[in-house]
């Protein structure tokens, strides 16, 4: 009896190792989705994040990241004009939780999905964005390339069950001989812009001037048509003091001459 209690406790006991070194509970963490496997063959359902039973042997768990994540692609492209570009852009994406199956059955893991997904995604997009502008205009125009990319590089990214969050043009670099051609045609461009305004200037100082001299030489006009003699002899009382000009003859005694006073024609002596 004793005998078989032993027997019986060493293969209990033998069962429970079994089963722990088989690990049939996973662990699915915060940020990821669990692939589920049977006998290696990927199945439809899709694990949340916690604590799973799985069949020993004949099933397996893998976890797949569906976070945000962030790849630096550097393009060397041909712009329109054909000159060389090397465009520096960086994306961020994830995993479609709901589609993280269908991924790891058709791409495999996040590694692979960037070397065979994202990689040449993003060149073919940004070389055929690049194509249909001028190397000056992928600098002048890098809100517009920016939105091109990401429209046809969400589209093309959607096919795979990846979610592209974002594209951003970090650095557009040329070669030394465009560069060069670029910063010499942006000072022609400033020296234009000054010797314009310079001539601006010179031009409104001309008007100016010639306004000035038009309103003087109105002003006279006006000032001949309005003094009249009668205005003239008019401001000559106004400025009289009361004192009467005495004019000197061949006489030991001075007159007053009328005239000089605008007074009708007569010789006023002055009282003795």
């Amino acid at each position: 009896m004793d005998r078989n209690l032993v027997n019986a406790g060493a293969l209990l006991l033998a069962l429970v190792l079994v089963v722990v070194a088989a690990n049939p509970l996973t662990i699915v963490g915060p940020g990821t989705r669990g692939v589920l496997l049977n006998f290696g063959k990927v199945q439809d359902t899709i694990l949340d994040e916690g604590l799973h039973l799985r069949i020993p042997v004949v099933q397996e768990i893998v976890p797949f990241s569906v976070r945000v994540q962030k790849t630096d692609i550097l393009a060397q492209v041909g712009s329109k004009d054909l000159q060389e570009v090397k465009l520096d852009v960086a994306i961020n994406w994830h995993a479609d939780p709901s589609r993280v199956n269908e991924i790891f059955q058709r791409v495999g893991d996040e590694t692979q999905v960037v070397s065979r997904i994202l990689n040449p995604a993003v060149g073919e997009v940004v070389k055929a964005a690049a194509a249909k502008k001028n190397a000056e205009e992928i600098l002048t125009k890098r809100p517009e390339l920016k939105a091109e990319i990401d429209d046809n590089l969400d589209e093309r990214l959607a096919g795979f069950g990846i979610v592209l969050d974002s594209v951003s043009l970090l650095d557009v670099d040329f070669t030394r001989e465009f560069a060069a051609a670029i910063e010499q045609k942006q000072i022609a461009e400033q020296e234009a812009q000054r010797a314009g305004y310079v001539a601006q200037k010179a031009l409104r100082e001309a008007e100016a001037e010639v306004n000035r001299a038009r309103g003087r030489a109105e002003s006279q006009k006006l000032l001949q048509e309005t003094l009249t003699p009668e205005v003239l002899k008019n401001k000559v009382i106004e400025a009289w003091d009361g004192k009467f000009p005495l004019v000197y003859g061949g006489g030991a005694l001075p007159f007053l001459d009328a005239k000089l006073l605008g007074l009708p024609e007569k010789v006023l002596s002055p009282q003795p």
